[in-house]
């Protein structure tokens, strides 16, 4: 298949496939490395290999919305937290991602950390029976960093509650010294300084949207070597590239989604390719401030 050049090698055989399996094919989900996304997994590994100590580094990662936080984490998680049982036959949790409640409440945190255990646990329970509960699994199951996403949820709370809910995040990790990482939009931030204390205690790593440059262009040309379309696109090429990243704005979520709608118009037409004209004609993909209605 060497007329299939722009495409990955492991992906080459899609292209036989019919219409219909390459479009399914298109809209699983697929990891696509790129420098700020490798740069922060190396942080997080780096961060769970640390060796115990009084006081372990916390983290905030913040960035807009779609942008590919959660993806990122996913895949760290897939690389670095499958567990396994260690040499003194302990068992080893490594990595638990849970999502903040969307309310400042501490007794949902606990439920949110339990869910990933698979234990059971009553709702019943008094806030200080899940505590211990959470922290019995965590150190039972030798838990090395602990991610809670959508850390901006807190601020659905009152000031006391988001104090409270930071206060049993430090609690967690004094009491397990673990790093702990929060995750979410760049209002997380303002949840940091509801106390100086909190605010010491996490750096704060933000993931921006592209830029339009090479690192852009070198994500383009790996992004369209997994779409199965049976002639090149050349996504790396100036105007195509520019277009692109006009109408996603550099979001990493919005750009995928508009790159899945290209390619799914370019095998349903059989043009096999997706060019300047066709990403403009999905310019109704463009983030906007208020509803976007599909047409």
């Amino acid at each position: 298949m060497s007329e299939y050049a722009h495409i990955h090698p492991d992906f080459q055989a899609v292209l036989s496939l019919s219409d219909k399996e390459r479009i399914h094919f298109l809209n699983e989900p697929r990891w696509i490395g790129y420098p700020a996304a490798q740069k922060l997994i190396e942080l997080l590994r780096h961060m769970m290999e640390l060796p115990t100590r009084a006081r372990m580094p916390n983290l905030l990662i913040v960035g807009d919305s779609n942008n590919g936080k959660t993806t990122i984490l996913d895949r760290f998680k897939e690389l670095h937290g499958k567990g396994y049982v260690n040499e003194n036959a302990e068992p080893v949790k490594p990595v638990i991602i849970v999502e903040s409640p969307p309310t400042s409440d501490e007794k949902a945190l606990y439920a949110s950390i339990l869910e990933e255990f698979w234990t059971p646990y009553r709702v019943t329970d008094s806030v200080i029976k899940l505590r211990y509960q959470v922290i019995h699994l965590l150190r039972k199951c030798n838990v090395k960093i602990l991610i809670i996403d959508e850390l901006h949820s807190l601020l659905s709370g009152s000031a006391i509650k988001q104090r409270e809910m930071m206060n049993t995040i430090k609690m967690l990790c004094n009491e397990l010294k673990i790093p702990v990482v929060g995750v979410g939009t760049s209002d997380a931030v303002r949840v940091l300084h509801t106390d100086p204390q909190h605010a010491s205690r996490f750096d704060v790593l933000s993931l921006h949207p592209w830029r339009l440059g090479v690192d852009f262009q070198r994500f383009l040309k790996g992004f369209e070597s997994v779409l199965p379309l049976r002639q090149a696109s050349e996504l790396f090429r100036p105007e195509i590239a520019k277009t692109l990243h006009a109408i996603s704005e550099g979001n990493t979520g919005n750009l995928h989604r508009l790159l899945i709608e290209c390619a799914t118009e370019a095998i349903n037409s059989g043009k096999e390719k997706i060019d300047v004209e066709m990403i403009n004609r999905k310019s109704w993909l463009q983030p906007t401030r208020g509803i976007r209605e599909l047409m």
